[in-house]
C-alpha cells in the first residue's frame, strides 16, 4: 500500500486527549465517509449531554444542544443526520437515547484497550491520568526501551519491553497507541505499531509521521498551542 504523510485535523491540547481518541475509534470499515471535523463535533456533543444527564434533564432541544456546543442548529443536524435520523420534531432529542447512539457510533460503549510506547516525562503522566477511562478508553500496559529503570511512581500498568509488542497487541486486539518517544525514533516506532496492527495512533512526538492510508494519526503539539495562545494575547 502506498504511504502518505500523516492525515491530520490539526493539533489538540491536553486537555483534549480523550477527545481526540474518538476520531480513532471511529476509523472502521464499510463506514460512510465521515469529516472528521464531524467526529470531533460528535464528541464535545456527548459531553453536553453528559451534563445534561448529570442534572437530570431528559429531552433537549437541538438549538439548546447546539448552543451547549458551541456550533449552530443546522450544524449540528447536519453531523447528526450522518448517522441517521434523531429527535423528534417539536419535542427535541431523548438525552440518554442520544448519548446511548453516539456512543454507539463512536465506538465507546465498553473500554476500548490503548498502549502507550515512551514512558518518559509525558509518558508517565497520561499513564497516570485517569480521565481516559470516562470516556472509553483504558490504557491497559505501556511499552519502553527501559522497562525496568526505577521510576518515581508506581504504574497500575506493566511497563514491558518493546521487544514483546507485537505478541502483546496480537494477544490483547488493541488497535490504538499513544506515542510519546523522543522525534528520531517516532517514525521507526510508529513503524512497528503499524506492522503489529495498530490503525489509531495518537502522537504527541513534534514530527509528521509517514504513514499508510487506512491508519490515523492525529498530533498533539502543545508547543504549537502555546504558539497559538501567544499570538492572541499580544498587546
Amino acid at each position: 500500500m502506498k504511504p502518505t504523510q500523516a492525515r491530520r485535523l490539526g493539533h489538540y491540547s491536553l486537555a483534549a486527549c480523550a477527545a481526540v481518541f474518538y476520531f480513532l475509534a471511529v476509523k472502521k470499515n464499510g463506514r460512510p465517509d465521515i469529516p472528521r471535523k464531524t467526529i470531533y463535533r460528535l464528541s464535545i456533543y456527548l459531553r453536553c449531554l453528559a451534563r445534561l444527564r448529570e442534572n437530570q434533564i431528559g429531552t433537549v432541544s437541538s438549538e439548546a444542544l447546539a448552543k451547549a456546543a458551541g456550533v449552530k442548529p443546522t450544524q449540528l443536524r447536519k453531523d447528526l443526520a450522518y448517522f441517521g435520523t434523531f429527535g423528534t420534531r417539536g419535542l427535541g432529542y431523548d438525552v440518554a437515547d442520544l448519548s446511548r447512539k453516539i456512543s454507539d457510533e463512536l465506538g465507546t460503549s465498553s473500554l476500548q484497550p490503548v498502549i502507550l510506547v515512551g514512558v518518559g516525562n509525558l509518558g508517565s503522566a497520561l499513564l497516570s491520568y485517569r480521565g481516559f477511562e470516562k470516556e472509553g478508553f483504558e490504557i491497559i500496559a505501556a511499552f519502553d526501551v527501559a522497562p525496568d529503570r526505577k521510576r518515581d511512581k508506581e504504574f497500575k500498568q506493566p511497563i514491558l519491553g518493546l521487544e514483546r509488542l507485537a505478541q502483546f497487541i496480537a494477544a490483547q486486539g488493541v488497535k490504538m497507541a499513544i506515542l510519546s518517544v523522543p522525534p528520531a525514533v517516532a517514525q521507526s516506532v510508529a513503524n512497528s505499531l503499524i506492522e503489529c496492527g495498530i490503525s489509531g495512533i495518537l502522537n504527541f512526538a513534534p514530527i509528521v509521521l509517514t504513514v499508510p492510508e487506512d491508519v490515523m494519526v492525529n498530533n498533539v503539539n502543545l508547543a504549537i498551542e502555546l504558539e497559538n495562545l501567544s499570538y492572541f494575547i499580544q498587546g
